[in-house]
């Protein structure tokens, strides 16, 4: 028999709506007041990355010659460019938002806010079809009326939420469970196979507890409720390893191999040559997690920089990790570093490094001591 000939790779997608991983369009009113309610709504979520997408009402705009990236010292980018609509191109751009507010007067988005202005039912009827999953309804008045067209095509509208234009706390916490809703899973990952030149031996197989150190952290993470994998230099058919797919780059490959296989989780990654590692740590890591930034990174208190091998990353990660490799750099501090992470502080000799078998003795004979 013939196999079906398919001429790309069949990869797994990651998670996006039209135009960002997570979004709602905004519509039936005028567009001042839908830009004027998702300012307000987003002066409540201060802690959220987010977005807002809407259209110029400009009749005629002069063509830009040169992209302009305006500064400012306090982090402000104003941006004056040259760009097309094209969905592909969006969801790069919106790729590191929590959450992206659209002007649905002008673009669809996957989920909708129906904002009922009496003025405007011809409008609606015109962009009924752009209703296909009203999230809830927002009243101009508190005898704001329900169009025809709208009871005539969902039997059920009046009993989907409704929160009158001046409940904006009410707003703002819905949308901030549509957010929380999207956070995605953790699932660990242990990182083996690494060359271990200066210890002469596969550092994961190690014994520090009885058993091989990979399989120790495989169960300590099993034991904090994570779905866990190996990460694997060659290729494997076992479901619980995850072979590199990006060769020749160590950890940083190991990382991204992950996430080619499942780009939406965030994955707790970690070394096996840092065998101080325990249960508290692991839980003060997912206590801390903040899915709003690209990683949640462990530093010692007296370590400049975080450690990237106890590390959650988070989806937006992948992005970030490609882009760097792009530029030449596979070293996934060097990403940590440079962006937007949570930083949980540890004593020192939580993530001590055992490289050599002096350091193995060493640490075999102070983890004896503690148990």
């Amino acid at each position: 028999m013939d196999k079906k000939h398919t001429k790309h790779t069949n990869l797994v997608k990651k998670h996006t709506d039209n135009f960002a991983p997570n979004e709602i369009a905004i519509l039936g009113t005028k567009c001042g007041v839908i830009a004027n309610l998702v300012h307000e709504v987003s002066k409540r979520l201060p802690n959220y990355n987010l977005g807002y997408f809407d259209a110029s009402h400009a009749k005629d705009v002069e063509q830009n010659t040169v992209s302009e990236y305006t500064f400012h010292h306090e982090g402000n980018l104003q941006i004056n460019t040259t760009s097309s609509i094209n969905k592909y191109e969006q969801r790069l751009q919106f790729y590191n938002h929590d959450f992206l507010f659209i002007n649905g007067n002008h673009y669809q988005g996957a989920k909708q806010i129906l904002i009922l202005d009496d003025e405007k039912e011809a409008s609606v009827k015109k962009r009924l079809e752009q209703l296909t999953n009203i999230q809830f309804i927002i009243k101009l008045n508190e005898d704001s009326k329900y169009f025809d067209c709208l009871t005539e095509k969902f039997s059920n509208i009046k009993n989907i939420t409704s929160y009158t234009i001046n409940q904006v706390d009410k707003i703002t916490n819905h949308i901030q469970n549509l957010i929380q809703e999207h956070i995605t899973p953790i699932k660990g990952l242990v990182l083996v196979g690494g060359k271990s030149s200066r210890m002469g031996t596969d550092k994961s197989e190690l014994n520090y507890f009885g058993k091989p150190q990979k399989e120790h952290l495989k169960e300590l993470l099993e034991n904090c409720s994570l779905e866990t994998f190996f990460s694997v230099q060659k290729p494997s058919k076992k479901d619980n390893e995850i072979h590199d797919t990006f060769l020749n780059l160590g950890p940083f490959g190991g990382i991204c191999s992950a996430f080619q296989k499942n780009p939406n989780a965030a994955w707790l990654v970690l070394a096996t040559d840092i065998p101080f590692v325990n249960k508290e740590l692991i839980t003060l890591l997912l206590q801390k997690r903040n899915p709003s930034k690209v990683a949640t990174a462990i530093k010692g208190k007296s370590k400049e920089f975080p450690e990237p091998l106890i590390t959650i990353y988070e989806p937006k990660a992948y992005g970030k990790l490609l882009q760097y490799l792009a530029q030449g750099y596979s070293c996934p501090r060097k990403m940590l570093i440079n962006s937007e992470i949570e930083i949980i502080e540890v004593d020192d000799h939580l993530i001590r490094n055992i490289n050599t078998p002096e350091e193995f003795k060493e640490a075999k004979k102070d983890i004896e001591n503690l148990i």
